[in-house]
């Protein structure tokens, strides 16, 4: 680890205090966790922010302390709140760095208590011992016994509940993204092991600094991308980290794409144009052989392609069941993660309704684009003017997603579906977590208790800056030296069953655990997809789709093909037209007076209960 980063820095003591007035309006009038934050985990960012700005107040040029103390403090006041959407973020030249030791550890339970086995080498950054490889056993961490090492790390992360705590302590043993976190203060790390034979080992393993790769939004524009981040930015810049450092595959497969050369792809996976995205293949499980699809991030500018590649792939793999694994899944763009909701069940998506402190600055900026059509925000003005009559904490809700574009394409598979989640699933994809379980599409199989609970919607800065862009008396000014600064602007709400609870720090429970065995972490995930093998297979795979519609004399005549449906209900133009008791193979349904229709989308059911849709546009 070189030294100069921790001596690194140029803030003058005017830039400072910039820096704290600036992350006080951010928390006192945009922050809508802090009433929830303040009371639930008993912490008081804003005054401890003026505290700290009354010493800056004292200090002089000389008197004033390192940069890095500095750093560390207003990073300390941000994570005290456990919230991983809210983040100082520190300047030049920490930016677009990571730091990291050339290795992952990954945690297992047994009867004997948790393990913490090293799972991957970087091979570009060679460890000096040969024994030290996968399946070394980690017993201590700079004399440190392993578990309190990682419940010490856990301490220093923020994370909404204590899963998401432990999975953070865990990761960021290795792994640590300089744009959120200032560099570690040991030059090396003690490493004692236990190798493959049992024998114990130790090595010593220096940090290293390496450049990140690039984020694929850019959240500081207005845009539609940016206004609707629900981003866990600690692990998007950790999880592009070891894409770089440890699947150097990924990395090739990128490039391919990125020049429409053939991707290089395994034996049963699926190429996608998405690979940093998206990894689909087949897995076969003591149950059957089923689809398994990773959502690796939201974190795209088009939730239109990303929707339109989940389909292609999920498409591509067998039909009788599917695996959707988002562990590790930081979120990214909410558009997409609720888009992708509709493709997996019949029923109509309700997106999740999101709120707005009310605050006369969050008024002002949602008054400034009350008839905004690309970004309008007015829905929530008359609540929010509504609350200095009625002293609401909160603006009514409503969904960031629009529900037309959440229900425009349909049900496009129609096996049983398991979704794979954990402790670092965040924002975006605990609103699709949330999602999933709210709309009853399957079983969400959970490596920890419950998700990240994450619910919020993000904005930077520099997206709330440009918001109040040419006006007079705004108050937020230019961040010095390329710092940023992130919070959380708007809570989200879960719907269905459950209606109206906060994801924010509940996250979502899963419906049944698995705990993570040695066989997860090195033979990749095999219990754990025999698990959800076992899910799948006591569900039946359905069909229901439309091989034919063509109109003779005003009728329309359809050809289905079903399967385990014993009726389906025929509409037109969104009008009930026809009822029909079906059975397993090819179905014939006429529909007259059809000569005007312009669609078409048929219900199946079983035991009268909606278990599969499609639809067709007609010619």
């Amino acid at each position: 680890m070189p030294n100069d980063l921790h001596e690194a820095g140029t803030l003058t003591l005017d830039e400072r205090r910039l820096l704290v007035d600036q992350a006080l309006v951010l928390f006192e009038q945009n922050y809508v966790h802090l009433p929830l934050k303040t009371a639930m985990h008993a912490v008081n960012p804003v005054q401890r922010l003026r505290v700290l700005r009354r010493r800056l107040e004292r200090q002089t040029a000389d008197t004033m302390p390192e940069e890095w103390l500095f750093h560390a403090e207003l990073s300390e006041i941000f994570h005290s709140v456990r919230d991983l959407h809210t983040n100082y973020l520190l300047p030049a030249p920490f930016a677009g760095r990571i730091a990291f030791l050339p290795f992952l550890i990954e945690e297992y339970a047994d009867e004997r208590g948790p393990h913490f086995l090293v799972t991957h080498v970087a091979e570009q950054f060679p460890v000096d011992d040969p024994r030290f490889r996968p399946g070394a056993e980690v017993t201590h961490w700079s004399g440190t016994p392993i578990a309190t090492a990682v419940d010490l790390h856990a301490a220093r992360f923020a994370g909404s509940n204590a899963a998401a705590r432990r999975s953070r302590g865990v990761q960021s043993l290795t792994v640590r993204p300089l744009r959120m976190h200032l560099p570690p203060f040991e030059e090396w790390v003690a490493v004692s092991y236990l190798d493959a034979d049992g024998n114990r080992q130790e090595l010593r393993v220096n940090w290293q600094v390496d450049e990140s790769l690039p984020p694929l939004v850019d959240a500081d524009v207005v845009s539609e991308a940016a206004l609707s981040q629900g981003l866990d930015l600690d692990a998007d810049e950790t999880g592009r980290a070891k894409v770089k450092l440890f699947a150097p595959r990924v990395v090739e497969q990128e490039r391919a794409a990125a020049a429409g050369e053939e991707i290089p792809v395994s034996a049963g996976e699926v190429p996608t144009s998405m690979p940093t995205v998206f990894r689909a293949r087949e897995v076969r499980t003591p149950s059957g052989t089923f689809g398994h699809i990773r959502i690796f991030t939201f974190a795209v500018p088009d939730p239109g392609r990303f929707v339109a590649e989940f389909i292609r792939l999920i498409s591509a793999l067998p039909q009788n069941g599917l695996i959707v694994d988002v562990r590790d899944n930081g979120g990214g763009h909410i558009h997409a993660a609720e888009f992708a909701l509709q493709v997996l069940t019949p029923r109509r998506i309700t997106p999740e309704p999101v709120q707005f402190l009310n605050t006369p600055l969050n008024l002002r900026i949602c008054r400034k684009h009350e008839h905004n059509p690309e970004i309008d925000l007015g829905t929530w003005v008359p609540s929010m003017e509504q609350a200095v009559e009625i002293g609401a904490t909160f603006s009514n809700a409503f969904p960031i997603t629009p529900e037309d574009g959440a229900n425009s394409i349909g049900q496009t598979y129609f096996g049983p579906v398991v979704l794979i989640t954990n402790a670092r699933c965040y924002s975006a994809t605990d609103i699709f977590a949330a999602g999933f379980q709210d709309h009853r599409i399957g079983t969400v199989l959970g490596t920890d208790d419950n998700t990240g609970a994450g619910g919020a919607n993000v904005w930077t800065h520099g997206l709330l800056s440009a918001l109040l862009e040419g006006e007079a008396g705004v108050p937020y000014a230019e961040l010095p030296k390329g710092a940023g600064m992130r919070v959380s602007i708007r809570r989200t709400l879960r719907v269905g069953a459950l209606s109206g609870t906060p994801v924010e720090d509940l996250g979502v429970l899963a419906d049944v655990r698995h705990r993570m065995t040695r066989r997860d972490l090195l033979e990749d995930n095999v219990d754990l997809l025999a698990r959800a093998g076992e899910l799948l297979r006591t569900r039946p795979p359905r069909t229901l789709t439309i091989t034919d519609a063509s109109r003779t004399d005003g009728s329309l005549r359809l050809k289905l093909k079903t399967a385990n449906v014993d009726r389906v209900d025929v509409y037109l133009d969104e009008r009930p037209r026809e009822s029909v008791d079906v059975a397993d193979g090819q179905v014939d349904v006429t529909v007259d007076d059809a000569s005007a229709a312009e669609a078409v989308r048929v219900d199946g059911f079983a035991n009268r209960e909606l278990v599969a849709s499609c639809r067709k546009r007609l010619g």
